[in-house]
């Protein structure tokens, strides 16, 4: 789920809004623009023009028919069907609007009755990170309050609040955090991931909240997708078998303490294929059969649906070319009618102003698609509640969906017992603080550390370690507690994180060092690997990996680990030149290329993303003091990992494709399934010494990429804006102060558009995506940035073609003379992306791949725009 507002949250990225605003945009992930007018200009930054017919061949005969975890109770259903009838079409769709905290007042509440609400990631009481349990307690009780006052919406339905636990109540400070899903998948330890998922049920509710937006149930198939660590694995079997387990730790058991005073909602999300998108890209596309739809992509809503969850979230993604917040075949046919889910379907943030012909403010077509809650964060939830209302009484929406969609809302009520459930404050687990980061819930997480971790090198078994040693402690992951927990930590994307603001919780170095000394040993932390000559350690333990990220933040194009940038390998190499053993722990959200760094390891652990309780990590490397074995490595590779940077999608054949054929083109450096243990021979490991370090860059194939051609392509979204805003387009037709732009046809329909700036300010319009996007690999071969363009009166001052990056950086070249010298003509217009290159351009977090900017008055005409992955003759080249 898309979190957070660029300006809202203190992360990297938001510098991107200081610098796009001197280019000319207002880069806002929400994107709201609450000047423009309903229903004229799409408000969201990823809004993809994609064609409304779904062109995949589809079969409900693939899909089982399930029994309902939960038979319906005739009496529940007659008391819903009772209050459905008293409810005006005003409550109703009020049940179906989910604001966010930060954009709803309590007396927005109180007017309106939302019938549910959430926090995003980074979002917090009092907009304060530090905010304590009794604050989100009292927001809960507040809102509840507010909820059922009738005084002025003249109903008491009770609101509920959902929120992304997603390892452990990760929003809040002090929380127990437990290891990602990809750590949890590498245990392969059902029981021990629904003992998780009530310790997070528990520690949830403490704080007054009645819903979670876990599990994630994707089955990666691309290890390039930024949210590949919230993937259990790469086989959906496994994916199955959590799903079930964590519904049910989350939930209670249907055949017993269901939706207890001890549980709280789940949701299976995201429905569906969201890890399937095509190059890994998040919010992609994804073009799998329907048979792998099914056979891959939805097992773990079959194990979550038997377990009997009572919620779905929608998928950013689109199927086959259409986004699945409004693919009616998806969200009812499969999931409602012939999945037997009668809880509701959630949409994911903002994600209906994705879908085709909406905006963030307005999309009958996602309610008629079966998307029972809009989940509806910035200011857009007014005039969606507002058009809502007024679709449904233009007949655009049936008041039979509505009724629908409203008696599920009511239904999960019910069965939660929020009708009869005391209100917040005065829950069981409300305010028990002691249960924050309880010790028992802490230990319980240091086993699934312990569990997850994967050894997959150890020359000369060289561990397990003994305690009473002098051991060095470097790499910057060493002692970073937001570093080894990775994203979703306190803020969305885990950066901006101390030491500090994970209160009970040990960091890998810490585990380390309590463990030694009270053997006798010496632990000395050095991030850069630095120590006193006199005192040479016996072993060096480097820990190192990726930094924290969340969702399409964390999209790469290959899996290079830090490509251009080999700090931790020329860490490695130092300490290997002096003869000292090095252990390498690995802190990472998926596989990555490190045939350099294993070349340097004696020994080399897969630690994941472990979390809070980094002591998981000593425990397993050290002996007891006597010699013999604390704790055995158990995990194994639930991911295969790849032999080049370019083997992004490198699964283990699944059962039912399990041929010859299948097998041979399997051929991951380290497959599924590996792992060693201190029992492993020799002639078990696979060798992981003099790997080749050649990362194929020289030699790799790229094929041209199509940014707008014929239509804008996905993932990226066309805007205008001046210095001061940015508007995303969902009409043929639109317009700022700067400029207007309408569609037009060269060739075929509306495959070109025409821009009328009027020079009184810079006007700008381009390509941009809603999360960074990596093009390393065409910036370091021979590409170029090719657009068509027509311009029918001389240009009188710089036309500037550029790229954006995230961060203060853009490169822009003046193309204005270019164009001058074909008046009234179309010319293809080729640019070398060295042109764009230097500080402070950095091509592995591209926002915007092109843009054209001008204060000239000019009007101009412009069609297939595209990064050539070779140039041709003519392409321009800069000094």
């Amino acid at each position: 789920m898309k979190q957070t507002q660029l300006q809202r949250v203190s992360i990297a990225i938001t510098s991107t809004k200081t610098s796009l605003i001197a280019l000319g945009i207002l880069f806002s992930l929400s994107g709201c623009n609450d000047s423009q007018p309903t229903n004229k200009l799409a408000t969201e930054a990823a809004v993809i023009n994609v064609t409304a017919e779904n062109t995949a061949s589809k079969s409900l005969a693939i899909w089982p028919q399930l029994t309902p975890a939960i038979a319906k109770d005739p009496a529940l259903e007659a008391n819903i069907d009772a209050l459905v009838a008293k409810m005006t079409l005003e409550q109703k769709v009020a049940q179906m609007i989910q604001p966010e905290i930060r954009d709803i007042t309590v007396e927005d509440m109180r007017k309106y009755g939302f019938g549910s609400y959430l926090n995003g990631g980074g979002a917090y009481p009092n907009n304060d990170k530090h905010a304590t349990p009794a604050d989100w307690i009292a927001l809960a009780e507040s809102f509840y309050q507010a909820s059922i006052d009738d005084s002025v919406d003249g109903i008491n339905i009770p609101t509920m609040w959902g929120t992304d636990a997603v390892h452990g109540h990760n929003n809040v400070i002090g929380a127990t955090l437990f290891p990602h899903n990809i750590g949890l998948g590498a245990a392969n330890n059902p029981k021990l991931i629904e003992k998780i998922a009530a310790i997070t049920a528990k520690e949830v509710m403490v704080t007054g909240i009645d819903w979670v937006f876990a599990p994630t149930v994707a089955v990666v198939r691309d290890d390039c997708w930024g949210r590949t660590y919230e993937g259990y694995s790469e086989d959906p079997q496994i994916v199955k078998t959590y799903a079930y387990a964590i519904v049910e730790g989350l939930q209670g058991s249907v055949k017993g303490d269901f939706l207890s005073d001890q549980h709280v909602i789940s949701t299976v999300k995201h429905f569906l294929g969201d890890g399937g998108t095509e190059k890994g890209i998040d919010q992609g596309e994804n073009l799998a059969s329907e048979q792998d739809l099914y056979d891959i992509h939805a097992q773990g809503y079959v194990g979550g649906l038997n377990a009997g969850s009572q919620s779905v979230m929608a998928s950013f993604n689109s199927w086959h070319g259409v986004k699945n917040h409004g693919n009616k075949y998806l969200l009812t046919d499969v999931l409602k009618d012939k999945l037997n889910f009668d809880g509701f379907v959630v949409g994911d943030w903002n994600g209906h102003g994705q879908v085709a012909g909406c905006t963030n403010e307005s999309c009958a077509q996602a309610v008629n698609a079966g998307l029972d809650i809009f989940m509806v964060p910035t200011a857009a939830w007014k005039p969606l509640y507002e058009n809502t209302i007024a679709q449904v009484n233009r007949g655009e929406i049936s008041q039979a969906r509505i009724d629908d969609a409203v008696s599920r809302i009511l239904r999960v009520k019910f069965r939660a017992g929020l009708f009869e459930k005391p209100s917040p404050v005065n829950r069981p687990l409300s305010g028990k603080t002691e249960l924050i980061g309880q010790a028992s819930h802490r230990e319980v997480a240091r086993q699934a550390v312990r569990e997850s971790l994967v050894l997959l090198k150890n020359n000369q078994s060289l561990l397990p370690l003994k305690p009473n040693v002098k051991v060095l402690v470097a790499g910057d992951a060493a002692d970073n507690i937001g570093k080894q927990s990775g994203g979703w930590t306190i803020t969305w994307q885990g950066t901006d994180n101390q030491n500090s603001d994970f209160p009970g919780a040990t960091s890998i170095y810490a585990g380390i060092d309590k463990l030694v000394t009270q053997a006798g040993g010496k632990a000395t932390l050095s991030v850069a690997g630095e120590f006193d000559p006199q005192q040479k350690p016996d072993v060096a333990i480097v820990v190192f990996g990726e930094e924290p990220y969340a969702e399409g933040n964390g999209d790469i194009d290959n899996l290079e680990y830090q490509r251009g940038d080999k700090r931790d390998l020329a860490l490695l190499k130092k300490l290997k030149a002096q003869g000292i053993p090095v252990v390498s722990v690995f802190i990472s959200g998926r596989p990555m290329w490190v045939n350099s760094e294993f070349n340097q390891s004696d020994a080399f652990v897969a630690a994941w993303l472990p979390g809070s309780e980094g002591q998981g990590i000593a425990d397993v490397l050290f002996t007891k003091p006597d010699g013999s074995v604390a704790y055995d490595f158990v995990g194994k590779l639930s991911f295969s990992w790849p032999s080049s940077p370019q083997q992004t999608q490198v699964n283990v054949p699944l059962a039912q494709d399990n041929s010859a054929q299948a097998q041979a083109d399997y051929q991951p450096l380290i497959p599924y399934g590996y792992g060693l243990t201190y029992q492993s021979a020799s002639t078990d490991a696979v060798t992981l010494d003099q790997l080749s370090e050649d990362n194929f860059s020289a030699t790799q194939t790229l094929e041209d990429l199509a940014l707008f051609e014929r239509a804008v392509k996905s993932p990226w979204s066309m805007y205008i804006a001046t210095n001061n805003e940015r508007q995303g387009l969902s009409s043929s037709v639109a317009n700022n102060s700067a400029l207007n732009i309408r569609t037009m046809d060269r060739v075929v329909q509306e495959d070109a558009r025409l821009v009328s700036f009027n020079g009184s300010e810079q006007g700008t319009v381009g390509l941009i995506s809603n999360f960074p996007r990596d093009f390393r690999a065409y910036s370091k071969g021979d590409s170029a940035l090719s657009l068509s363009i027509k311009v029918l009166q001389p240009v009188q001052k710089p036309l500037w073609l550029g790229l954006a990056c995230e961060g203060d950086c853009r490169q822009q070249v003046d193309i204005a003379k270019l164009v001058n010298a074909k008046l009234g003509e179309w010319q293809a217009i080729s640019v070398s992306l060295n042109c764009f290159a230097g500080e402070p351009m950095d091509f592995a977090k591209l926002v915007s791949p092109f843009y054209l900017a001008t204060e000239a008055k000019v009007e101009l005409s412009f069609s297939d725009v595209v990064i050539q992955a070779k140039q041709g003759g003519n392409t321009i080249q800069c000094q």
